[in-house]
């Protein structure tokens, strides 16, 4: 008997009872008969040559081999799930679901999905904004767009553009404050989102990259950086945006960028998906499309200086 498992549909229905800790439950789960369930946890039961539950009056609970059991099989039966779920996937070229940033959502994605279902009327595109981990062979999600420093081992991952901070502000403030030095009188905001940087990307670095005495910033402090552009665009003052948040709102005139010295933050956004599943169509598209994107603004960024933090000028 050493090896020799039992037939699927018993462990399903132990599994199912285990759980609930009630047969009739367990059946309407399956969609059988409570008697059909009692039949497969019986047959199961003689498979192993012990009880696996205790039949109690209105209620049953687990034997010492049904609780050494339990544990395993509820996982066993997850683990299969999500690579039957995974294989579906691979065989799924109509949908994509990607997840990313809350901040990259809106300022970056959002603006430019209308062009990509113009492109790709054929793909149904599905979101996630959240900046929780990805386990792909857990969670129903293809692509993941992170900002970080990474490495993300045993994955594909394609870092995009470099990315950025430079003061950026409406066109009536770039006129009131045309130089470096003129900032000091400024509202300053403060994106908090990129406190774990180290070394940091903020005001005080910025500034002493261009040989400036420590910008202190002043005005309102956000945890998310698309708020902390929105109060930008909305003439509160000047927030040093991330080259992919504000990149389109440069290109479009809603944002200034006036000094054109930019402070290399050292992370990066970065597509990532299972290795292998770079390939398949709806990811290359979906991919291909956000590097021509990136193309369209490659012009502001060519303006840019990238200021040495080792070097201040």
């Amino acid at each position: 008997m050493v090896g020799r498992l039992p037939p699927l549909t018993a462990l399903r229905a132990f599994d199912a009872a285990a759980r609930h800790m009630s047969f009739a439950r367990a059946a309407a789960e399956l969609n059988v008969t409570p008697a059909a369930l009692s039949f497969q946890i019986k047959s199961l039961e003689e498979h192993l040559g012990t009880p696996l539950f205790r039949r109690l009056n209105r209620m049953v609970e687990l034997t010492e081999a049904g609780r050494a059991l339990a544990p395993d099989a509820r996982s066993g039966f997850e683990i299969l799930t999500r690579g039957w779920r995974a294989a579906q996937r691979t065989q799924d070229h109509q949908s994509l679901t990607v997840t990313a940033g809350p901040a990259f959502t809106a300022k970056w994605l959002a603006p430019r999905l209308f062009d990509f279902a113009q492109e790709h009327p054929d793909i149904e595109l599905r979101f996630s904004a959240s900046l929780h981990l990805v386990d792909f062979a857990r969670d129903d999600v293809d692509v993941a767009v992170r900002f970080g420093l990474g490495p993300y081992p045993g994955l594909y991952a394609l870092p995009l553009a470099e990315e950025w901070v430079t003061p950026v502000m409406v066109p009536e403030l770039a006129a009131r404050y045309p130089e470096p030095a003129d900032l000091r009188n400024a509202v300053l905001i403060t994106d908090e989102s990129m406190d774990f940087l180290a070394p940091p990307a903020d005001w005080a670095a910025w500034s002493a990259a261009l040989g400036l005495p420590p910008l202190k910033p002043t005005g309102p402090r956000f945890s998310q950086a698309d708020h902390a552009v929105d109060a930008a665009l909305a003439g509160i003052g000047v927030v040093l945006g991330r080259r992919a948040l504000v990149i389109k709102d440069l290109a479009e005139g809603r944002l200034i960028a006036p000094y054109k010295t930019a402070l290399p933050t050292g992370a990066r956004f970065t597509f990532i998906c299972p290795e292998g599943a770079e390939d398949r169509p709806q990811i290359a598209a979906f991919r291909d499309w956000m590097l021509r994107e990136i193309d369209k603004t490659a012009h502001i960024a060519d303006a840019m200086t990238v200021l040495n933090r080792a070097s201040p000028s």
